[in-house]
């Protein structure tokens, strides 16, 4: 039995979608920190290579062997979406922006990434894992990998919840390639 601990990094405080933009994470809650932090097993640490994630992996990692970070888990790319607010979004792309988020598939934003595509690229990382890792990624990630974990659509992973710092656990029986599924959403210590 393999587990995988998704950690949510630390807030950013953007009102927007923040997919590549390199925004640092606010890490300056540090009792939410130490709890995280001794909450999870001695494992090896991966982060997505994006500073608000390497920040938080800092941040928890303690005694944990630290693997290289990996662009696979970065969050999705918004493309010309990037930085704007869902009203600026739907202002400019409403019919679009509906089919992306209601419909997730093979449709992209303008310049961005399709969730299909998103999501190969996700499992692809994960799938490199040996085992029991504790991963610091992104709400997208998260989702992407709860989707799998689950058994549900996408639209229905989009439903759940991933707090900044929260964890979510995914339970292995046969290994990253088998079958998951999930024991917590969303966890906060």
């Amino acid at each position: 039995m393999s587990h995988l601990w998704l950690i949510r990094h630390g807030p950013t405080h953007a009102k927007t979608f923040v997919g590549w933009t390199d925004l640092p994470a606010d890490l300056s809650d540090q009792q939410a920190i130490s709890r995280l932090e001794a909450a999870l097993p001695e494992v090896p640490v991966v982060s997505s290579d994006l500073s608000r994630a390497v920040e938080t992996a800092n941040a928890i990692q303690a005694h944990r062997p630290r693997l290289p970070h990996d662009h696979r888990l970065r969050e999705t790319h918004f493309g010309a979406w990037e930085m704007l607010s869902w009203s600026e979004i739907e202002a400019r792309d409403g019919d679009l922006a509906r089919q992306v988020f209601e419909t997730p598939g093979d449709t992209a934003p303008p310049g961005g990434e399709s969730w299909n595509s998103f999501s190969a690229r996700v499992h692809a990382g994960v799938g490199a894992l040996s085992g029991e890792t504790v991963i610091v990624t992104h709400m997208g990630v998260i989702l992407a990998l709860l989707q799998k974990a689950l058994s549900c659509t996408a639209y229905e992973a989009f439903a759940h919840r991933i707090d900044p710092l929260s964890c979510t656990r995914i339970d292995c029986p046969e290994g990253i390639s088998g079958p998951w599924s999930c024991t917590q959403i969303n966890h906060k210590y």
